[in-house]
């Protein structure tokens, strides 16, 4: 491939709407809620997460920072009351988050901002015939991408499991 397939300028729209689309939805979260993104993403993970706990690795596996961005993220969840730190039940050595009733309300009152976002910033912009070639694509690319590794694939989780707030 070379640097002047046209391709190439389809992966650069893709790379810049992803990047806008971030920057607005951590805007609307840090205006009305004073929570990042990245600290909602990390919440809504721990939520849909079994029994509302996960080891820290699984939180770095499933969001897209360093696991040292998701020690210092986690650290302060912890600072703000919306996170526990426990030991790990089936490994002494290993440390899980867990999230607390606080962490869930502010989860729950934040997702209408998030989810609020999502449509105006995303779903809205285009018709339902280009959302469904979207999919379609999104789709593809993620078959061609090859198993999922994480713990759960979210593409076969129902709305419900995906979004328990």
């Amino acid at each position: 491939m070379s640097p002047h397939d046209p391709r190439i300028a389809t992966w650069r729209l893709f790379l810049t709407a992803h990047a806008r689309l971030e920057r607005l939805l951590d805007e609307d979260l840090r205006s009305e809620h004073d929570l990042s993104l990245a600290e909602y993403d990390a919440l809504l993970q721990l939520a849909e997460s079994p029994s509302r706990r996960l080891r820290m690795h699984e939180i770095a596996d499933r969001v897209v920072l360093s696991r040292s961005g998701v020690t210092r993220l986690i650290d302060r969840l912890v600072h703000d009351g919306w996170v526990e730190r426990s030991s790990c039940a089936t490994d002494a050595r290993g440390a899980e988050a867990v999230l607390t009733a606080s962490g869930l309300a502010r989860l729950r009152e934040a997702s209408r901002t998030h989810l609020r976002g999502i449509a105006e910033h995303f779903l809205d912009s285009m018709p339902p015939a280009e959302l469904a070639a979207v999919d379609r694509a999104m789709k593809a690319i993620h078959a061609g991408l090859g198993p999922d590794t994480s713990p759960e694939d979210a593409s076969a989780l129902t709305p419900e499991e995906r979004h328990p707030v």
